[in-house]
């Protein structure tokens, strides 16, 4: 059957079309005028989206900043050994946050995979080449049926079964002999009845490696260590959210001796990690986002989100019948988002008119429904001057 091209099925494939269209930009002479940002995409029939959402995958996570481009470039021009680089990527990077060691992965889900491996087969390298086959292997991996998601599979890909608990009772009952792992969702602690300290309280009881998927969890900027210092052995963030790293790169932090075995799992070696490539160029980029967080004005750059955040809400707060409110959310992404309120049938609007109308209008934009009557503007990707333009296209849509 033919598939209906809707904007929506052009932003699902946005991230293949900047792969695509990068590569166009530089095949030209240098004599060529450089075509603006946004050409890349319009030579293939893609309008740039404001992003109200976030730093979500479906939109390219973060924009990376000059320090990051900068630094891949000059990667690109030159060999190296991969895994040398790697290692002493990682070690530079652990001691910058202050972590006993690090990794860098092909995204968050990637530290997932090969954290899962290095738990299942330790650093012995028969072992990791026989999975998915864990024959002979401790291969039971241990999660909160509150914190299921699509995410687990990053697991079962290394041959780990699933085994779900709800209660601290069953956690315990469930350990036995073939465990090899507890897994965490982060973002979900606040749905599961086992906290991460008890979590972690029960996994040292028993001698168990934990893993906390920590992806979108920065800001703040200590989350980077704190995981590790309350006790997990194994924390995975993304490099292309909160860090504005390269979005096709990921943090693994934590114990040495499952950093290591996790860097075995990971290309250029073959087996299970073969197809999680991270290019020269990804690793040194990571590399520049990391020592530019870590020294960046952390308050500096709140202060100017709250102000997105205040300049969107004085502009809606004089439209009858929006309520607004700003939310910081806990966990993951700490930052302002504008969350407006209104009776759909008061109005005539509901949000998923709204959300479908801000995409398909000049310049499309992209916010989240959060419920009936229900927007949630983030202010952490916008660039500066759009949050007028989003403000003011939200108001006319109730004008």
């Amino acid at each position: 059957m033919p598939v209906k091209l809707t904007r929506r099925r052009v932003l699902q494939g946005g991230a293949s079309a900047a792969v695509l269209g990068a590569a166009a930009c530089g095949s030209g002479s240098e004599a060529d005028t450089p075509a603006a940002p946004e050409e890349v995409y319009r030579r293939l029939g893609i309008e740039p989206v404001i992003n109200g959402i976030g730093t979500v995958t479906v939109l390219g996570g973060s924009l990376m900043p000059p320090e990051v481009t900068d630094a891949m470039v000059a990667a690109s021009r030159n060999f190296v050994p991969l895994p040398e680089l790697q290692e002493r990527a990682g070690d530079h990077i652990a001691r910058l946050i202050g972590v006993p060691a690090a990794m860098i992965s092909a995204g968050a889900a990637s530290a997932m995979t090969c954290g899962t491996a290095a738990a299942i087969a330790g650093d012995d390298d028969e072992k990791l080449r026989m999975l998915p086959d864990t024959t002979g292997m401790k291969n039971e991996v241990i999660q909160q049926r509150a914190h299921l998601t699509g995410y687990q599979a990053q697991l079962e890909l290394v041959g780990a079964k699933i085994v779900w608990v709800d209660t601290r009772e069953e956690l315990e009952a469930a350990i036995n002999e073939r465990t090899a792992m507890m897994f965490f969702l982060n973002f979900a602690d606040p749905r599961g009845q086992i906290g991460r300290a008890e979590w972690i309280e029960v996994a040292r009881a028993h001698g168990v490696p934990t893993l906390n998927d920590a992806a979108a969890d920065i800001p703040p900027p200590e989350r980077l260590h704190t995981y590790v210092e309350e006790g997990f052995d194994m924390v995975a963030f993304s490099g292309g959210k909160g860090l504005m790293g390269p979005q096709a790169t990921g943090l693994l932090l934590g114990r040495p001796d499952l950093i290591r075995a996790a860097r075995k799992a990971i290309s250029p070696f073959g087996g299970i990690g073969r197809g999680m490539k991270v290019g020269k160029e990804e690793i040194v980029g990571l590399v520049a986002a990391v020592e530019r967080y870590v020294s960046l004005d952390h308050d500096a750059e709140r202060r100017a989100l709250d102000a997105r955040a205040e300049l969107i809400s004085g502009v809606l707060g004089s439209v009858s019948g929006l309520s607004l409110e700003t939310h910081v959310p806990e966990i993951a992404n700490h930052v302002p988002h504008v969350v407006v309120n209104w009776n759909e049938g008061d109005l005539g609007v509901t949000s998923e008119d709204a959300v479908a109308r801000l995409l398909e209008g000049d310049p499309p934009i992209a916010v989240s429904r959060s419920g009936e009557g229900q927007l949630r503007i983030s202010t952490w990707m916008l660039r500066p001057g759009q949050d007028a333009v989003v403000a003011e296209r939200v108001r006319a849509l109730f004008a």
